[in-house]
């Protein structure tokens, strides 16, 4: 009986222990900071009729660049001046992300005549040296393949 003590007591233990292990591992991953969200329709603007790669943004040593492929978004390239090509994480919503200006009105908030609860937003994201997500929306209809590598996007709270 005293094994069967010792035993349950060591269990215990490892348990413990890896609960501890896993609190640290998720306290230790970083976190974004705030979500920045761009009008990428806006400040790609007349560029859509060219193909080709446009730059839309510079910040810092981020440059936001957007593919154009026959007036459609075929993708978005963030180069960092030292690190090279940074991953891109696409978003999809139903909700109004970004309002020319940078000011942002969830459609929820708007009154019904604004509401366009049908079009879908294509996002897509970078997270910077300082976890500061920036996010360039654009119409579904703007993306050469909009649902392809798109996850939903649920705002920061």
């Amino acid at each position: 009986m005293n094994m069967n003590r010792v035993q349950r007591l060591f269990t215990a233990m490892v348990v413990i222990f890896g609960l501890f292990a896993l609190g640290d591992a998720a306290v230790a991953a970083p976190k974004a900071k705030h979500h920045n969200h761009h009008d990428g329709k806006q400040m790609l603007g007349e560029k859509l009729k060219t193909n080709g790669r446009h730059e839309i943004h510079k910040k810092g040593n981020y440059t936001t660049s957007v593919e154009v492929k026959d007036g459609k978004v075929a993708g978005v390239h963030v180069k960092h001046a030292t690190k090279g090509e940074i991953p891109v994480t696409k978003y999809k919503t139903h909700k109004k992300m970004a309002q020319a200006g940078g000011h942002i009105v969830y459609a929820s908030l708007l009154s019904v005549q604004y509401q366009d609860m049908g079009t879908v937003y294509i996002g897509y994201s970078y997270v910077d040296d300082y976890g500061e997500v920036e996010i360039y929306w654009f119409p579904y209809d703007m993306i050469v393949d909009g649902d392809t590598g798109a996850v939903e996007y649920v705002p920061e709270s």
